[in-house]
């Protein structure tokens, strides 16, 4: 009985320590923590309306002074008509002395002598028409020589010019005012100074052989009456009237057109 009981107690001891050696070699259940990730919202708080506020400028603007014209003096329009005639006689001389520039331009060219129209009408109804065609040829060429050499005629009596009234000439709406006063006041002498010049262009041309050739010709014609047309006047007075309205032309060029006026006097004058 005794034994019995030894035994007892020895097996409850086995068990108890087998018990206690599997308890320690269980596993540990892993316990696994899950992270709850929270994402944050972002707000995106919005900007204010931005308010534009209008400046009212409170700055005074001063207008600009503009400094009143200065008068224009009688010495100053005196030597701007002086300055326009020379300006335009230069122009018109170097137009009228070349080459066609009476010839080929229409509004100076120099016909046949009204003196003696019969003359060309009569030789051209004879079939010589030919020899009526190059004397007004010749004729213009004379001109043409003689203008080439009318400039210090011109010039000087621009020069030798006393204005009557040279504020109102410069004022006027006339274009060819100027030109208009230099012929009404010069043009007797300037034919005068003139005429030699034509005279001898005449000559060289061969216009006057030319003229005595037809009108000895026509005299010779049976019941016409005899012409005795003075060329040499004739032809002076078609070349100072010719070189007069190329001035007059480009006079009204200076006073309407502000790049034809080539000086500082001009700009004054008639910058108007």
């Amino acid at each position: 009985m005794h034994s019995f009981r030894i035994f007892a107690a020895a097996l409850a001891v086995t068990v108890a320590a087998t018990q206690g050696a599997q308890a320690q070699t269980k596993p540990k259940a892993k316990t696994t923590t899950t992270k709850k990730t929270t994402t944050a919202k972002k707000t995106t708080a919005k900007a204010p309306a931005k308010t534009t506020t209008t400046k009212t400028s409170t700055k005074v603007t001063t207008p600009a002074v503009v400094a009143a014209p200065v008068p224009l003096t009688l010495p100053e329009a005196t030597s701007g008509l002086k300055e326009a005639l020379t300006q335009s006689i230069t122009r018109a001389v170097d137009i009228a002395g070349s080459a066609e520039g009476f010839n080929a331009n229409a509004d100076i060219r120099i016909p046949f002598p009204p003196e003696a129209e019969l003359v060309s009408t009569t030789l051209r109804g004879l079939r010589m028409g030919t020899l009526v065609d190059k004397f007004e040829v010749v004729l213009n060429r004379s001109a043409e020589a003689a203008a080439a050499q009318a400039r210090p005629i011109f010039l000087g009596a621009v020069q030798n010019l006393s204005f009557a009234d040279a504020m109102a000439l410069v004022t006027t709406r006339e274009p060819d005012a100027a030109t208009l006063y230099l012929h009404q006041n010069t043009e007797a002498q300037l034919v005068t100074a003139l005429k030699p010049i034509v005279q001898q262009s005449l000559e060289q041309t061969g216009a006057t052989k030319l003229y005595a050739e037809m009108v000895a010709r026509y005299n010779k014609i049976p019941l016409v009456t005899p012409v005795n047309a003075d060329l040499t006047a004739y032809a002076t007075q078609k070349t100072s009237d010719g070189i007069f309205t190329l001035v007059a032309a480009e006079e009204s060029r200076i006073r309407q057109n502000a790049a034809a006026r080539g000086s500082d006097v001009l700009k004054r004058v008639f910058g108007k």
